[in-house]
C-alpha cells in the first residue's frame, strides 16, 4: 500500500505534501499571534504533541481542532475552508473485497446504515479506528489501514455531502475500544455528526422491544437511483441488488428507525454515555458490574431495572451537544 499524503514529505525529499504546507501556514499564524506550541495547545486545549505533529505535516487534524484554531488565531474560517478542500488521503488503497463498496460510497446519494458492536467506519475518530485495527495490524500496515478508513469519510463531511443516517445499536456505545478517553471522543464525534445537515444518528437501546436486522447492514442509493444492500462477514463484503430483498430490509430498517430513540433523545443518550466515559475509570467496569448483578439475579427483568432510563436527563427534551473543543490526543 502507498503511504497517505500528509504523513511525510515526498519520497525524494522534494516538494512538501499538502499536510506539510497546511502545517506551515498554521505555524506562521501561531507565531504571528505570539503563541508558542504550548500556548496554543493550552488554549485549545489539547496535548502539545498534537500541535507539533500537525505543524510538521505528520498528523491530519480533525475538523474540531481546525475550527478552534480559526477562532483563537483570528483567521475567520480560513483553516476550516482549507481543511475541507484538501484531499488528505489521495493515495490510500483498500482491501480488494472492500474496493467496490468504497466506489459506491463515493457515488452515493444516500446511505442508511444499521451498526452493532462497533461504531460505523464513516463516523469513527482516528484514535478509535487505530485502537480497533491494532488488534489485527501493526506498523506501516496499521497506518495505511487507518488512513484508508479516514479517507472514506471526506465525501460525507462536505457541506453538501450525501445523506448519512445511522441507527446505532447500544452495544456499539457500551463496547469499549481503546479506553475511556477514546470512547469519550468517539461519542463526541457522534454528537457532532448529528448536528450536520446531511447526517442523523439514532440509538437502538437494549431496553426497548425492537425488531432489528440480524447483522450490521447498509442500504445505499447511488446518484443514478440504483439501490444496493450491503453487509460484511469476516473476510468479505456481500452485495445484493434483488429488489424484493431490498424492499424487505428497507421496511425493517424504516420500522426500526421509527421505534428506536429519536435523533434528539439519541443525542441525550450519547451525551450521558460520553459523560460516563469522562469519569475516572472506564464505563466498561460499570457495565461489568451490572452484568455480574444480572447473573446473580438470574432475571432479565432485574437487569432492565438496573439499566439507566435512556430518557434520563433530557433537560426539557433538548440534547446536550458538546462544545467544539478537541481534547487531548485528537
Amino acid at each position: 500500500m502507498k503511504r497517505r499524503n500528509g504523513a511525510n514529505g515526498s519520497a525524494d525529499g522534494g516538494a512538501a505534501t499538502t499536510a506539510a504546507v497546511f502545517g506551515e501556514v498554521l505555524r506562521h499564524h501561531r507565531e504571528c499571534a505570539g503563541l508558542t506550541q504550548e500556548d496554543l495547545a493550552a488554549k485549545i486545549p489539547c496535548d502539545r504533541t498534537l500541535v507539533t505533529r500537525v505543524e510538521a505535516g505528520k498528523r491530519v487534524p480533525q475538523e474540531r481542532f481546525v475550527a478552534v484554531c480559526d477562532q483563537l488565531l483570528g483567521t475567520g474560517d480560513m483553516f476550516t475552508t482549507l481543511w475541507r478542500r484538501i484531499d488528505w488521503y489521495p493515495h490510500t488503497t483498500h482491501p480488494d473485497w472492500l474496493k467496490r463498496w468504497v466506489e459506491m460510497e463515493a457515488n452515493a446519494e444516500a446511505l442508511r446504515a444499521y451498526e452493532t458492536d462497533v461504531m460505523p467506519g464513516l463516523l469513527q475518530t482516528e484514535e478509535y479506528a487505530r485502537a480497533l485495527m491494532s488488534q489485527f495490524f501493526s506498523g506501516r500496515e496499521l497506518d495505511d489501514r487507518v488512513a484508508a478508513r479516514m479517507s472514506r469519510q471526506q465525501g460525507f463531511m462536505k457541506v453538501d455531502g450525501p445523506l448519512l443516517v445511522v441507527v446505532l445499536d447500544e452495544s456499539a456505545i457500551r463496547n469499549v475500544v481503546g479506553g475511556g478517553d477514546v470512547m469519550r471522543d468517539q461519542c463526541e464525534q457522534l454528537l457532532l455528526a448529528g448536528q450536520r445537515p446531511n447526517m442523523r444518528v439514532q440509538v437502538a437501546p437494549f431496553n426497548l422491544p425492537l425488531i432489528k436486522p440480524k447483522t450490521a447492514m447498509s442500504l445505499i442509493t447511488l446518484a443514478d437511483g440504483e439501490q444496493w444492500l450491503y453487509s460484511e462477514s469476516l473476510e468479505a463484503g456481500h452485495f445484493i441488488n434483488d429488489p424484493a430483498l431490498i424492499a424487505r430490509y428497507t421496511r425493517i430498517y424504516d420500522v426500526l428507525r421509527a421505534d428506536c430513540l429519536s435523533a434528539s433523545d439519541s443525542a441525550a443518550f450519547i451525551g450521558d454515555a460520553m459523560e460516563g466515559y469522562g469519569r475516572n475509570g472506564d464505563m466498561a467496569q460499570e457495565h461489568l458490574q451490572r452484568e455480574r448483578r444480572w447473573e446473580l439475579s438470574g432475571s432479565r427483568v432485574d437487569e432492565k431495572q438496573l439499566q439507566r432510563n435512556p430518557r434520563r436527563g433530557l433537560r426539557g427534551n433538548r440534547p446536550r451537544y458538546p462544545r467544539i473543543r478537541p481534547r487531548e490526543g485528537q
